[in-house]
This record gives C-alpha cells, structure tokens and sequence, in this order.
C-alpha cells in the first residue's frame, strides 16, 4: 500500500456474528463494508454526496490487502486517509484495526470520480475535498 495520506476520519465498528462465514472468521466482503460506511459517514460530515445531492462520488476501483482474519467479537477502528486529487478524483485509503490490542487486521485503497446524477458524467471535485487531499 502506498503512503496513506492525511486522516481524514475515524469510526468504530464492531463486527456482528452474522458477518462470519463458514470457515468462522470475517466474510472478506465485509471488510469492504467497513469501508464504505466510514467514507459514507465522512461524506456526510461534509455534508457532501447526498442522497439528494445532484453530484456524489462514485466508486471506479478498490483493493484490500487481508493481512489478518477478524472474528468475533471484535470492535475495530476504520481510519479513513486522503490521498491526491484530480479534476474530478480523490484517492484514499484506509486500515482497518482492533479497538483493544491494535492488530491491523486489513488496508485498503480505493479510487472515486465525482459524478453528475442528472448528466451521467464525471463533475469537478468538489473544492471542500482537494483542500483536503495531498499535493
């Protein structure tokens, strides 16, 4: 993974018993899940990409790195890293780690594009997140 950029948000999850699969640990889609609801709630907290918004971010690739099984119960902390910014895109990253004894259970990159909903296009990022980003 490369370097994480600046932390922009911080949540805490724990992981619910019906997240496990057969084998007994974490399904690893739902590490991707934790992804989502911190970048979510962070798109909330500035108030950006709304449901009703006309623009939002979408997803165009993502990855994670399993370094360690997760199983239950487990409360971990999902740090949310910005990277750089281009015209309409943001890069960010995120670790995924245990609340209680710090492993680092999971990292994670993903790249979004701004989207128009009404025109089905990319649209400028907005100005609010490439202060944020890396240079």
């Amino acid at each position: 993974m490369s370097s994480l950029g600046q932390r922009v948000h911080t949540q805490t999850m724990p992981l619910r018993w019906g997240d496990m699969d057969a084998f007994g640990h974490a399904n690893n889609t739902v590490y991707f899940r934790f992804f989502e609801e911190a970048r979510i709630t962070w798109f909330a907290s500035l108030e950006l990409g709304g449901q009703d918004d006309s623009t939002g971010p979408v997803i165009i690739k993502t990855s994670a790195t399993f370094l360690k099984e997760m199983a239950y119960p487990v409360t971990v902390q999902v740090d949310l890293f910005i990277g750089k910014a281009g015209n309409t895109s943001l890069e960010h990253r995120y670790t995924i780690t245990d609340t209680q004894t710090g492993t680092l259970y999971a990292e994670g990159d993903a790249k979004l594009v701004w989207f128009d909903r009404r025109t089905r296009k990319s649209s400028p990022l907005p100005e609010q997140l490439r202060a944020l980003a890396s240079p």
